[in-house]
């Protein structure tokens, strides 16, 4: 089981001005700055932002780490920066405005301009690299690939917060500009819905409201073009980005090939039973087993 780390009482220290949500940092045990990030009560919130941090260890995606936390009663998850000691992150809504002096920064989502191409164009920039620390293997080249990894992360865990608050670059004291681990993985997993819509799906004969059709309503918040009416599945905002970067696409999707649905169950399962119901586990369990079918399906068309 997962541990739940205790916060104490008097840790807060510097609130964060971004997100819906009450979050600080405080220096943990280490001395290390440490994010405490609460969940909404009963949102399932935290033990998504766990399960996905698992996965990505699974997968080798560059992440940020996340741990069950309480805080004053209250439940939550707890992220060691990392962002080192003088240097900036740096977020989508950011960079997006000044490549385009027009671009709808302000808001997260609704913002046909934040498209995978722009963003893979930014991430293909010969100065940008790959984040820190990460081992990359010789199918990885640059941050784009390795951004190609995020979106299969989305729409293998339905992630439809993916918005340009969501992602970023990190530039360094000596000028070195690398791709940020991917973070904020909390609305996924359909961690929203209740219990009883959870068994009803996985129980229901009927296909408009099956699990099935759930995972594949997943929206991102990429568009196809400025000109979309609408933006794309989760599914379609990976495969855009492995239209650009096919190489990287068919290495991530062999990489989910080799990851077993036993080895995703014993990630859920590692959450604590007071923290996530069995209805949860299936749900969680049966929409990571078809969306990684789904994207698996896609190994053809990328070959």
């Amino acid at each position: 089981m997962y541990p739940i780390i205790h916060v104490p009482d008097d840790a807060a220290d510097l609130p964060e001005a971004l997100g819906t949500k009450p979050k600080f940092w405080f220096s943990d045990s280490s001395k290390r700055p440490t994010l405490y990030k609460e969940g909404r009560p009963d949102s399932g919130e935290h033990w998504a932002e766990k399960i996905c941090c698992e996965i990505c260890r699974l997968l080798a995606i560059p992440h940020a780490d996340y741990e069950l936390a309480e805080w004053r009663g209250r439940k939550g998850v707890i992220s060691t920066s990392f962002v080192p000691e003088g240097a900036r992150l740096v977020l989508g809504n950011e960079l997006l405005a000044k490549m385009n002096p027009d671009y709808v920064h302000t808001r997260r989502f609704k913002v046909r301009q934040h498209t995978v191409r722009r963003v893979m164009a930014i991430m293909g920039h010969r100065k940008i690299k790959c984040p820190l620390g990460y081992e990359a293997p010789p199918e990885i080249q640059n941050a784009a690939d390795v951004f190609v990894g995020y979106l299969l992360l989305d729409a293998l865990v339905g992630n439809q917060d993916r918005h340009h608050e969501n992602w970023g670059l990190i530039v360094v004291p000596n000028q070195e500009i690398v791709l940020a681990p991917t973070f904020d993985h909390a609305s996924s997993l359909g961690r929203n819905e209740r219990d009883e819509e959870r068994l009803r799906r996985l129980r229901t004969r009927d296909k408009g409201s099956s699990l099935e059709h759930y995972v594949g309503r997943a929206t991102s918040a990429f568009y196809d073009s400025p000109a979309s009416p609408a933006p794309l599945t989760t599914l379609a905002a990976f495969d855009e980005a492995a239209r650009i970067s096919s190489r990287a696409a068919q290495y991530w999707l062999s990489r989910l090939e080799q990851t077993s649905m036993g080895e995703i169950a014993a990630i859920i399962a590692g959450v604590p039973t007071s923290e996530m119901s069995e209805a949860a586990r299936q749900f969680s369990a049966r929409m990571v087993e078809l969306n990684r079918g789904r994207l698996l399906a896609l190994r053809v068309s990328h070959s």
